[in-house]
C-alpha cells in the first residue's frame, strides 16, 4: 500500500496527487486562457470559455488551500545532502513562488471579473461551474479596477509560466544530471 504521509524518502500520495492535479490545471488554464483571449474571435463562445476558466479558477484556488493545509500537516522530504546552500535557497524561493502564484492567479483573476462594468451591465455573476456564485466586492464595476487587475493576472502568469519552466527544469536536472531522487518521490513516492 502507498503511504498518505510524507516520509524522509519521498511524498506521501496525496500530496503527489495535488502536485500532479495542480500541474495539470495550471498547463490547462494557460491554455485556456492564452486560447480564449487571442484565437476566439466569437464573443459569445469567448464568453463561455471565460465561464468556464472562471470556474476552474476557483478549483486551483481550492486546491492550493488543501496543498498549504496538507503541507502544514505533513512537512516535505528533507532536499538532498548534496545540494549546496545557494540551491537549497533557489529550491525554497521557488517553492515559495509557486504557492503565492497559484493562489495570486485565481484571486487576480476573480478581482478582474468582479471589477468588470459588464457585470451589472448585463447581469453577469462569478458563477463555478453554475452551482454558486462568488462575492463581488466591486458593486459597481470600475474600469481602472479591472485594467489594474488584468495587467497583475497577465504577469503573474507570465511569472507563473517561468516558475513552472524552471521547477520541472530543476526536476529534470536533478534526474538527469544529478541522478538523484528528487524528481522519482514526486512520481512514485521513493
Amino acid at each position: 500500500m502507498m503511504g498518505l504521509r510524507n516520509t524522509n524518502a519521498g511524498w506521501g500520495l496525496p500530496a503527489r496527487l495535488l502536485h500532479w492535479a495542480m500541474a495539470g490545471l495550471i498547463l490547462f488554464m494557460f491554455g485556456l486562457g492564452v486560447w480564449m483571449s487571442n484565437f476566439v474571435p466569437d464573443v459569445f463562445e469567448q464568453f463561455g470559455l471565460v465561464q468556464t476558466h472562471k470556474s476552474w479558477g476557483f478549483v486551483v484556488f481550492a486546491l492550493a488551500l488543501l496543498r498549504v493545509i496538507w503541507r502544514l500537516v505533513n512537512p516535505a522530504p528533507p532536499l538532498p545532502a548534496h545540494m549546496g546552500g545557494l540551491e537549497r535557497t533557489a529550491a525554497h524561493a521557488g517553492h515559495l513562488a509557486l504557492y503565492a502564484l497559484m493562489f495570486a492567479m485565481p484571486v487576480t483573476g476573480w478581482l478582474m471579473a468582479s471589477a468588470s462594468e459588464l457585470q451589472e451591465l448585463y447581469g453577469i455573476r462569478n458563477m463555478v461551474f453554475g452551482l454558486f456564485e462568488l462575492p463581488d466586492p466591486f458593486v459597481p464595476g470600475s474600469k481602472p479596477l479591472e485594467d489594474l487587475f488584468r495587467a497583475a493576472h497577465f504577469w503573474c502568469g507570465i511569472a507563473l509560466g517561468l516558475t513552472v519552466l524552471g521547477h520541472a527544469a530543476a526536476g529534470l536536472k536533478h534526474h538527469f544530471v544529478n541522478r538523484d531522487n528528487v524528481l522519482t518521490r514526486m512520481i512514485t513516492g521513493r
